[in-house]
């Protein structure tokens, strides 16, 4: 059977339904996939493409899906709940898989999947959307510039962002748990936003916080600087609240806790407006230095986080289905280069 098809997997979910709709856009017809099969089916039906309703419950049930597929596009989370399966099912059927995913143990479980995947001829490449192809181009380009660089700080600031279900899921199983940077290539565990800091980025002065991204895994592949951290926008009233949170982990840790929370996102709208993100925007600032104390800045200016991940995704898928992918393990900006960002609309450098 001849393996010539894109597979998008929780095209029911706010983020998976932004990538079947832009799809068209890259000449992308994926076969939409997922669990529900009213809501898929309708928007298959709405967008006149196939479709096919499966689980995730075993690789090798996935397999029996996937033997026609390239590409798999995987966009359902929890990852941590979902990606293991998938891409073992790729790599058993040489398929190719990329995901939306910005959980650093996913991408750590991921990364011990290369030789396998090398084997098989595919890649893998979690975080092809916002985690992380803005700051994972910028950490590869302060490492062109400063080859010896020892210390990487990654910052993302959004203006009028809002937050999907299965971004608020993602983090209400996160919630009271600390965070993680690396330091001289180890991960070490910190308090949530045990750092904050002014930084002049796009021409203003503003305040951000540390927290657990993507970037401290993908980072550290893509550039091998040993310590980095992450941070992102946050007023500081919000900050020095969240200096206290470790005194109520162990609360927020709760099964009640997180059951709340999870009643309140439902309730809430499925996630921005097409209005409420075309009026959103990023920027991505990083910082490296040597241990002579040089230091060097880079900054862009992007989409919001919604718009960048269904395109990004999609220009990966592009470039994968025209035969333009490295087997095994792979990051955006490692496999792509420091200027795949400027491939993706509203994206530009800031001098």
């Amino acid at each position: 059977m001849q393996k010539d098809k894109v597979l998008l997997y929780g095209a029911n979910g706010y983020t998976g339904t932004l990538i079947a709709r832009y799809a068209k856009e890259y000449n992308i017809s994926p076969i939409l996939a997922g669990r529900n099969e009213k809501v898929i089916s309708t928007i298959a039906n709405q967008l006149n493409f196939s479709y096919r309703i499966f689980p995730l419950d075993t690789s090798a049930s996935i397999q029996q899906q996937l033997q026609d597929v390239k590409l798999v596009i995987h966009a359902a989370g929890p990852f941590d709940r979902t990606a293991k399966q998938m891409l073992e099912a790729c790599i058993a059927t040489n398929t190719h898989y990329i995901d939306i995913n910005g959980d650093i143990s996913v991408f750590e479980m991921i990364k011990t999947y290369d030789a396998s995947a090398k084997q098989a001829g595919v890649m893998l490449m979690p975080g092809a959307g916002f985690d992380v192809i803005p700051t994972d181009c910028i950490a590869l380009d302060l490492k062109q510039k400063l080859p010896d660089a020892t210390h990487l700080q990654l910052a993302f600031i959004p203006t009028n962002g809002q937050i999907s279900h299965g971004t608020a899921t993602t983090m209400a199983t996160r919630i009271g748990e600390d965070a993680v940077v690396r330091i001289n290539g180890k991960f070490v565990r910190k308090p949530l936003g045990f750092k904050g800091m002014w930084i002049d980025a796009n021409g203003r002065q503003r305040f951000v916080m540390s927290l657990q991204w993507g970037d401290i895994s993908t980072a550290y592949h893509t550039t091998g600087i040993p310590n980095v951290e992450a941070y992102t926008g946050m007023k500081p009233s919000v900050y020095r609240l969240l200096k206290f949170q470790f005194l109520i982990n162990w609360l927020l840790r709760t099964k009640f806790i997180r059951r709340l929370l999870q009643n309140k996102i439902n309730k809430a709208p499925a996630g921005p407006t097409d209005e409420q993100r075309a009026s959103a925007s990023t920027v991505v600032w990083g910082k490296a230095w040597n241990t002579d104390g040089k230091e060097i800045i880079s900054q862009l200016t992007c989409a919001d986080g919604y718009s960048l991940t269904a395109w990004g995704s999609l220009l990966i898928t592009q470039k994968i289905m025209a035969g333009n992918y490295k087997a095994g393990y792979q990051t955006p900006a490692g496999c792509y280069g420091k200027d795949l960002v400027y491939e993706i609309k509203g994206s530009a450098a800031v001098q």
